[in-house]
């Protein structure tokens, strides 16, 4: 094979092992720890374009995960395993947010295609993804990588995902938040007692005036 055929066989092969979700050159990521860098947008939900903002969020795990490009063989099997433990990680008050470079359109066109449950947030400037490091996971392309953020409820980063296997990654989300257990009772509200009834009044006795006399 001629070398010029052999370096754009190469260049082929890393697109594509890339794009259907094998992996993908990083950049610097963020740690466990961090404080997750703060983000105002637009999402993608139920079908509408809404406003979502990390804060919204705060108090409760955020999985933010970040993917190449909608409708493709390893984004869509990452989506629709998401999809599929969606109401375990729900039962727990842990929100989920894909994010890729995609346009609404397209978005909305995935997200009913599969029935994703969860909002899909638009970054066309890529301001999210450059935050966390997420971009330019196939430079020639613009596309994000593919690695998956975990936010605590005081807004710091819990746990990064930089080797993500698609087929497998939302099960191993669900694992290591637990979120595979029955989630403990809500505490019953404890009532308060009745006040006591206050006694009726005495009724006072009736006054003599000393009269006497009958009329």
């Amino acid at each position: 094979m001629k070398p010029r055929r052999v370096a754009a066989f190469a260049i082929t092969m890393g697109l594509l092992w890339t794009l259907f979700g094998f992996g993908s050159a990083r950049a610097e990521l963020l740690k466990a720890g961090d404080v997750a860098p703060p983000f105002s947008t637009q999402a993608v939900e139920n079908g509408q374009t809404v406003s979502i903002r990390l804060s919204d969020f705060l108090g409760h795990k955020v999985v933010l995960y970040f993917y190449p490009k909608d409708n493709t063989p390893g984004c869509t099997k990452e989506a629709c395993a998401f999809r599929d433990g969606y109401a375990k990680l729900a039962r727990w008050g842990i929100v989920v947010l894909g994010c890729s470079v995609d346009s609404e359109s397209s978005h909305r066109a995935f997200q009913q295609k599969y029935k994703l449950p969860f909002p899909l947030l638009l970054d066309p400037g890529k301001s999210i993804a450059k935050a966390y490091g997420a971009d330019n996971g196939i430079p020639i392309l613009g596309l994000d990588k593919r690695v998956t953020y975990v936010i605590g409820a005081d807004g710091r980063i819990l746990k990064v995902y930089p080797n993500v296997d698609p087929a497998i990654h939302a099960d191993q989300i669900i694992q290591d938040l637990g979120a595979y257990k029955e989630p403990p009772p809500s505490p019953t509200p404890t009532l308060a007692p009745n006040p006591p009834t206050p006694a009726a009044p005495a009724t006072p006795p009736s006054r003599d005036n000393g009269d006497d006399s009958i009329e």
